[in-house]
Formats: structure tokens, sequence, C-alpha cells
């Protein structure tokens, strides 16, 4: 069964700014995310941001990140994704929390 994908807009602008070897690579792990969508890790708390919510999976050599969430988990019909980037400093996964707080 596939599942349907969705970006959130800032998620949008972050692929949209990938090289293009990366996006293939990026188009290739959504593309198995579709089908399988606990693929990726819960990522729980990181360095006291709760995003216990939301998933990552890695591409590119662990150098990049996709993280998403499941809308309606207990009967998933939408996978979300938020954001696209590199981990450096846990970075884009404060972005991910901005995200989320600013979507509340």
């Amino acid at each position: 069964m596939r599942y349907r994908v969705e970006f959130i807009s800032e998620a949008q602008r972050d692929y949209r700014e990938l090289d293009g070897s990366i996006k293939k690579l990026v188009n290739k792990k959504i593309d198995e995310l579709s089908e399988k969508p606990f693929l990726g890790e819960r990522l729980g708390n990181k360095n006291n941001i709760d995003l216990s919510e939301v998933y990552r999976i890695y591409v590119a050599k662990k150098s990049i990140r996709i993280v998403y969430r499941l809308l309606t988990p207990e009967k998933i019909e939408i996978i979300e994704i938020w954001g696209i980037g590199k981990r450096e400093k846990e970075e884009i996964y404060k972005i991910i929390w901005e995200r989320i707080k600013n979507s509340k």
C-alpha cells in the first residue's frame, strides 16, 4: 500500500535548496517511505526539544535528515515532511521544533 507524502511549505523550500545529486537520494528515500511509513526512527527529546511526534530517516551517508510525522498515526493517511537538512549542531531539529510550535 502506498501512502500519500506531503511537504509543509518550509520543507518544500528545504527540498528546492538541495543539490541535484542529493535530491535524487531524497526522492528515492521518500518513495521508500511512501510504502513503509515506520521506516524512520522516532525522535523523542533532542537537546531539551520535544520532538516525540516526529520521525527521522537518513540520506547521503547520514549527512542529511528527512524529518516527518504521521498524520492520524493509528490509521496512517498522510506522511507529512517537516524538514530536510543537515544535522550540523542539531540545527535541523531546532528548525523543526520552531516549525511545529508555529503550526499550533
